[in-house]
């Protein structure tokens, strides 16, 4: 039977009849529609900390890989024979491709009907893209070298192979963000919104100092080290393992409810309250036979399906033409707050892509250009190698500031959080700059972890209670909450791609400056734009009190 508005009225009971019906079990209801307010935005119930923290293990398994990329793939690149004028090129291609394409996926996903959910069959596929990066990044000599002989034919195509590992790895490990973050938001009440950002934090340090661990250690001399042809492929093996563990345990955490199913629901549901008069949704569930009418809901034919995707490849044709005039006319606040973001990526990533290299350099006194059997290089390779632990340190910093950032946030708000993160960087990375001694440099790495937990966090909690102020506002004015022109998965692309801004930035500048001043330059610089951002975030962001 086709589902009309006739049918669906005439299946739900008279309102004498439901004030005499007994309630069904709250589980039942729970699995149909978790909670509708008074105007129909879905409130997602209370979620466990066990399905919080599975969900936060894709962070975990994402930042244990850009660790070991960040320990090996200057030392991949130099071994293919990279030449130095392509160095630019494989960091800018993957941001230039993130900063374009961010929100573009970021609107799409907002509008997909999968059946699966909006933002799941998107992580699963940048997931993908992830470990086949990594696969060719670090195992690209290897398997080129099974299939041709020719040395200068090799060596070429060794080189091609290794670049679009490096590339594909981090588009797609900058992507997931976004995607991630949506789908906290999508499932979770505003409370566990605060409590997920903070264990994706801890569990992101966990997994960057894990990571770095991993790829300090020397496993060529152990019996994995020798059953594989090089240590190269010893870490992709863990790397692969962790990423893979990790996002099956992501994407089982929490349901995601289909967009269709949601819409469609919310709908009819509303146009029923508004005939009946009822007080209000939530109140009539208590007291009516809710299981019948929701079969009914379930129950459409195939021409009723097909009428709603119809509807749907409508809103997503709309979707491109549509991007560019929202990001242009989002609200002021959150220009404000990608701007922030922007600036505290700038001052990070200056710092940790280069960071290594200004321990072997500056703080070691070694040389990276010097002989490879030479006094200078073994000393900068020593360098290299304590700085890994210097990015260790910071990562377990991350995660243990993650946590204090709990029992701050009612002293200081986010506010207070913010400007906190942003200016002890800017002091310690002035420090390192000015007083580039072993030990200090090591205990200020500390301050890295500051920096790198509030910029997993705080941005994404405003996002949050931008989202919760906006809907407290429609529903003040008697609108629908869920009707937004701009979602969740648009405002966290933003945001997430100003990480790929800041990577272009960099790529174009601060190699040119390395390159005349030496690696000093980037603690200098990272510092200054660091307290910059400061100013920025005390003087121009918003914070709903």
């Amino acid at each position: 039977m086709a589902l009309t508005k006739e049918s669906f009225y005439g299946a739900f009971p008279p309102p004498s009849e439901v004030a005499k019906a007994d309630m069904d079990s709250s589980r039942e209801k729970e699995a149909v529609l978790q909670s509708v307010t008074r105007t129909g935005a879905m409130v997602p119930k209370q979620r466990t900390m066990g399905r919080l923290v599975m969900h936060s293990m894709a962070m975990f398994g994402r930042e244990f890989c850009y660790a070991v990329e960040a320990a090996f793939v200057t030392p991949v690149l130099l071994s293919v024979g990279l030449p130095k004028n392509l160095y630019s090129l494989v960091w800018l291609i993957s941001p230039i491709l993130g900063f374009v394409l961010q929100p573009v996926v970021g609107s799409a996903s907002d509008h997909c009907t999968c059946s699966w959910g909006r933002r799941r069959p998107y992580i699963l596929s940048l997931g993908i893209i992830m470990l086949l990066g990594m696969a060719l990044y670090l195992n690209g000599d290897m398997m080129i070298s099974a299939f041709i002989d020719e040395r200068n034919k090799r060596r070429t195509w060794a080189i091609v192979i290794t670049m679009l590992g490096v590339v594909l790895f981090d588009f797609a490990a900058d992507f997931i963000d976004g995607p991630i973050k949506a789908y906290l938001f999508d499932v979770c009440s505003h409370q566990d919104k605060e409590k997920g950002l903070h264990y994706h934090a801890l569990l992101t340090g966990l997994g960057g100092a894990l990571g770095y661990m991993t790829g300090a250690m020397d496993w060529g001399h152990t019996m994995l080290g020798f059953s594989l042809i090089s240590e190269f492929q010893v870490i992709f093996f863990f790397a692969a393992l962790v990423l893979l563990i990790c996002l099956t345990v992501h994407l089982f955490s929490i349901p995601e409810v289909p967009l269709s199913y949601e819409n469609e629901e919310t709908k009819l549901l509303l146009e029923v309250t508004g005939s009946y008069k009822y007080r209000s949704l939530e109140e009539e569930l208590k007291k009516s036979d809710f299981k019948s009418t929701c079969t009914v809901i379930m129950s459409g034919t195939k021409s009723e399906k097909c009428a709603v995707a119809s509807r749907t490849e409508d809103q997503r044709r709309m979707t491109l033409k549509s991007l560019l005039k929202t990001l242009l006319n989002m609200p002021s606040h959150y220009r404000y707050l990608c701007v922030s973001h922007l600036f505290g990526w700038m001052a990070f990533l200056s710092n940790m892509l280069f960071f290594t290299d200004f321990m072997g350099q500056v703080v070691y006194q070694g040389s990276p250009y010097a002989p490879h059997n030479s006094t200078l290089y073994l000393t900068y390779k020593t360098g290299v190698e304590m700085g890994c632990w210097g990015l260790c340190i910071n990562a377990i910093a991350s995660s243990v500031y993650s946590y204090m950032q709990k029992i701050l946030l009612p002293y200081i708000g986010l506010k207070g959080l913010y400007f906190i993160g942003y200016l002890l960087f800017g002091l310690g990375t002035g420090l390192i700059g000015l007083f580039p001694h072993v030990h200090s440099t090591l205990a200020l790495c500390s301050l890295f972890g500051v920096m790198s937990s509030t910029l997993y966090t705080v941005p994404f909690q405003l996002i949050a209670e931008y989202h919760r102020e906006e809907e407290s506002l429609k529903l003040q004015d008697g609108e629908q909450a869920g009707d937004n022109e701009r979602g969740k998965g648009i405002d966290c692309a933003a945001l997430t791609s100003m990480v790929q801004l800041a990577q272009i930035i960099l790529g174009v500048g601060l190699g040119f400056l390395v390159s005349i001043a030496g690696s000093v330059v980037t603690m200098i610089s990272a510092s200054t734009v660091a307290l910059i951002g400061c100013c920025f975030v005390a003087f121009r962001v918003r914070y709903v009190q």
